[in-house]
């Protein structure tokens, strides 16, 4: 379970709300233009895009769940279980890429969506584990940019690559049911509701937010892409780079999920939660985030990074709560 937001408002801004019982050794990571990038089957590529998201790093490579690189071109994966397939064979004349292989693959050579949309077109998804002890993860992506959005799920009859207008994911279903579970809400409305229950009765609306009357405020998949589709159409926030920022983690707050709002994992004694919050500004390489237990922002930029370096630079995460106190 996750959730991933592209937002165009000045500057572009993506971000995602982690979903897990556990973490994965993740860890703020920018990977510069000349870190060489060995793919299984796809070769060397030596040099490529800067980029910075969320990862784990396992024998010196970044396992990225979301980034962006110095183009603005953004991409995340999200758990898809149940419909992601990946082929145990190769696909001559195509590029055959692993799924932890797929963000730096994209990241690494496309500076936007349609360059993106081009590469995809030319790539097959095969199942190739980075390692015995760190299986494949089942997975969708959610990939963007300042013009577009797309999404990509690979399943048993094939790669699909779906335009994404409402610039949201989640997990299952696959996406064209989410965008036609949307029409089952398109009574909803910012503004106030008009009386279409019958004239003689005389009621009339006693608060604001009865136009949203019947949002969903569950944590299913299929519910928080409804919430966090209109919430995130509907947005209104100034323009500079605080106002953005707030706002963006307003939206993810409004779709993450509290501890013990979800039955744990009783045999492994594990909490369900979200367990990050992240939002990067793709158009100045800063990577923002907060942890569950620790509501501060953090920022990381790219910027004052050496872009020609060949080691990733590494930001552990500041996991432990900050508070402003004002006395004592």
């Amino acid at each position: 379970m996750c959730t991933s937001m592209a937002m165009k408002n000045g500057d572009f801004y993506f971000g995602r709300n982690m979903d897990m019982s556990t973490g994965f050794g993740e860890r703020v990571v920018m990977t510069p233009r000349n870190y060489p990038f060995s793919f299984r089957r796809a070769g060397l590529l030596k040099r490529h895009y800067a980029m910075i998201g969320m990862a784990a790093v396992a024998e010196g490579y970044p396992l990225y769940a979301e980034a962006a690189n110095e183009k603005g071109l953004c991409a995340a994966g999200l758990n898809f279980p149940e419909n992601a397939y990946y082929s145990p064979e190769e696909r001559d004349g195509k590029y055959n890429l692993s799924p932890f292989e797929l963000i730096p693959w994209l990241l690494g050579k496309c500076a936007s969506v349609e360059e993106a949309r081009s590469l995809l077109a030319v790539t097959h998804i095969i199942a190739i584990p980075f390692r015995a002890d760190i299986p494949l993860t089942p997975l969708h992506w959610h990939i963007a940019d300042k013009s577009s959005s797309l999404v990509l799920e690979v399943m048993k009859d094939g790669l699909h690559i779906h335009e994404n207008p409402v610039h949201v994911l989640t997990n299952n279903p696959p996406f064209d049911f989410q965008m036609t579970n949307l029409s089952q809400y398109l009574n909803l409305t910012v503004g106030t509701p008009e009386n279409g229950f019958s004239q003689c009765c005389g009621v009339s609306p006693f608060g604001k937010g009865l136009g949203s009357f019947g949002l969903p405020g569950d944590f299913s998949p299929a519910s928080r892409f409804v919430k966090a589709a209109y919430l995130l159409l509907h947005s209104s926030c100034d323009k500079d780079e605080d106002s953005q920022v707030s706002q963006f983690f307003h939206l993810l707050d409004a779709v993450a999920v509290p501890s013990g709002s979800i039955l744990p994992d009783m045999e492994q004694g594990r909490r369900y939660y979200t367990i990050y919050s992240s939002c990067m500004n793709a158009e100045k390489g800063i990577y923002y985030y907060k942890t569950y237990f620790n509501n501060q922002l953090t920022a990381v930029c790219m910027m004052p990074e050496d872009y020609e370096e060949e080691d990733l630079k590494c930001f552990p995460l500041n996991g432990t709560q900050q508070i402003a106190w004002v006395n004592g």
